[in-house]
């Protein structure tokens, strides 16, 4: 794999003990949540030597005053849409919400809209990067790579 790609385990609710011997066991470099977390949990894993992402779902309701105390504890949020299970479950992310976002923690959204995308880096918003969501999936965890490809051309036109 290539050095410049971050491991990423993907975790809902696990234990700190699951996480770390997770970590141990491939190498990975960043861990990203998508359960219930706590801040304190994330200062915890950050002692691990490894960069953490908090998953918030956003819906229309969301109030971006609960993501304060994570600010220190996190290095990016990633925000996705609110679903019946964790993560964005394929439905479309109303990434206007972001107009709320009053901090400067950089963050990635998981959107798949070639179109929302240019404008989103448009934007002036801290975007680190883009995630490319379940829609992009053959299966749970497993991307359909031709469509990335496809994805990847239209994107750059």
């Amino acid at each position: 794999i290539n050095k410049k790609i971050k491991l990423t385990g993907v975790f809902v609710d696990e234990s700190l003990n699951e996480i770390k011997k997770q970590i141990d066991i491939h190498k990975l470099n960043v861990i990203q949540l998508h359960g219930n977390e706590s801040p304190l949990i994330c200062e915890k894993i950050k002692m691990f030597g490894v960069e953490c992402i908090k998953a918030f779902s956003i819906n229309k309701d969301f109030n971006f005053n609960t993501i304060k105390n994570y600010e220190n504890v996190c290095d990016y949020f990633l925000f996705d849409t609110k679903g019946k299970l964790p993560g964005g479950n394929s439905y479309k992310f109303n990434w206007r919400l972001l107009e709320n976002y009053n901090f400067s923690k950089p963050f990635i959204l998981s959107v798949n809209d070639i179109s929302e995308i240019k404008e989103i880096i448009k934007s002036n918003l801290p975007i680190y990067a883009i995630d490319l969501n379940s829609k992009f999936e053959i299966r749970p965890g497993e991307k359909n790579i031709e469509l990335l490809k496809n994805f990847k051309l239209n994107l750059f036109k």
